[in-house]
């Protein structure tokens, strides 16, 4: 098998519509475009959104809200969720992220109070609430709020 040999399979391809090439072509005379009109005028493109003249909806809506530059996403767990870690580990971001709680290990991790706590854990995040404090060190962990 050399290369100038090979060819697609039988089917797989097909020829491109031949518009304007007279009337055996079935598309001959005003080229699949029917009579007259902008759509049918060279160069004739209606761009996205308009409204023949009259004010576009994305104008006649009221802009709303902001982003702001400064705001900081978190992902939040309960404690609950940490039911399923054994007595004694370290729970930080990457553990989190193992056992699919956050999806990602790089992300800022809030721990929220919701939920009993039943075991000692090592709990290492960005933010915790102050139940969630309290239900922890209660239970004989650790907290440890980073940066």
């Amino acid at each position: 098998m050399d290369l100038n040999t090979l060819k697609p399979a039988l089917g797989s391809t097909k020829q491109g519509k031949r518009i304007g090439r007279g009337p055996g072509s079935g598309h001959g005379k005003t080229a699949a475009k029917g009579h007259k009109g902008q759509k049918a005028r060279s160069g004739g493109s209606i761009k996205a959104g308009f409204e023949g003249g009259q004010m576009p909806l994305q104008r006649r809506l009221p802009k709303r809200g902001f982003t702001p530059l400064d705001r900081v996403e978190y992902s939040l767990v309960n404690l609950k969720q940490l039911e399923v870690f054994e007595a004694g580990s370290v729970v930080d971001a990457a553990a989190l992220a193992e056992r699919g709680l956050i999806k990602c290990a790089c992300a800022n991790v809030k721990i929220l109070g919701d939920g009993d706590l039943a075991k000692s854990l090592k709990v290492s995040a960005t933010k915790f609430s102050q139940s969630a404090k309290e239900k922890i060190i209660a239970a004989g962990g650790t907290v440890e709020e980073k940066a």
